[in-house]
């Protein structure tokens, strides 16, 4: 099993975003000893070398394996392979966020079945009294703008990257994201939605694995497929992705809730949902 460091993981994440956005997603891995570059004259009858026209060539032996065996790959429905992933997650020790004052693991809520997804930052002090994501402010906020897409809070399924709360509600660290998204990943892979919204530039950058502005990545859907976790539903192989301004944002800068109703409404009619006229606030 390859073990990656955080910068390791991230160079993968990129490399392999890259890829999909070219339409290639399928990778092999070379056998050790084996030389990509060598060919037979039968392999290449032409000896004049190949142009790069798009991308240079996958080297597989530094990617580790896009999909890897995880515990609740033989569960029966998406509420056991969530209840699996919780388990493993159990009372999370594995960054630094467990010694600076959370109370409780954050994990998600909603709909194991849900065609539509919110990937926020990270709980606050709310979310970590309570134990479920946006239920404080911001979370009234997006309940708000999940209600007037016609739908409510159950039929939808919400998380964020980092499961503990960071202290003073600040914004996660890199390596806390990297840490914490895996089971973020895995969640995504069990519950198959159609559709999921990033809530925010954190949670934009860490899944589409970019570094832009949100005016860069808002206005456009992108093909997400989870990085290291994989459905055991063939007929799923990914989701569209959507980035919207996040709800506290949206409370310090009221003006900006008319663009996040434009993301919205892109997402509704991706769904198949009749767009009211009305702007959610």
């Amino acid at each position: 099993m390859i073990t990656l460091t955080p910068d390791r993981r991230r160079a993968v994440a990129e490399r392999l975003r890259f890829y999909h956005e070219l339409g290639i997603y399928d990778f092999y891995r070379r056998a050790p000893g084996s030389n990509a570059a060598q060919t037979t004259q039968s392999e290449s009858p032409d000896p004049m070398p190949l142009k790069r026209t798009t991308a240079p060539a996958v080297l597989t032996e530094d990617l580790p394996a896009p999909s890897l065996q995880q515990p609740e790959d033989c569960a029966g429905d998406p509420a056991e392979s969530l209840r699996i992933i919780r388990e493993d997650l159990g009372d999370c020790t594995r960054c630094k966020l467990h010694k600076q004052g959370r109370k409780q693991v954050v994990f998600g809520v909603g709909n194991p079945r849900a065609d539509l997804m919110f990937v926020g930052e990270g709980p606050g002090a709310d979310e970590d009294e309570k134990g479920e994501p946006f239920v404080g402010r911001a979370g009234q906020l997006l309940t708000n703008m999940i209600k007037a897409m016609g739908l409510s809070r159950e039929v939808v399924y919400i998380a964020n990257i980092v499961k503990c709360r960071p202290p003073g509600n600040r914004t996660p660290e890199r390596d806390e994201c990297d840490t914490c998204s895996p089971f973020l990943m895995r969640q995504i892979a069990a519950i198959k939605p159609k559709v999921i919204v990033a809530l925010g530039a954190t949670a934009a950058k860490t899944l589409l694995a970019m570094n832009s502005s949100m005016s860069e990545l808002r206005g456009r859907f992108y093909d997400f497929r989870p990085v290291g976790a994989h459905s055991n539903d063939p007929a799923w192989s990914s989701a569209r992705l959507a980035v919207t301004y996040h709800p506290a944002f949206l409370l310090r800068d009221p003006r900006q809730k008319g663009e996040a109703w434009k993301d919205l409404q892109m997402v509704m009619k991706e769904l198949g949902l009749a767009v009211p006229r009305k702007n959610a606030d």
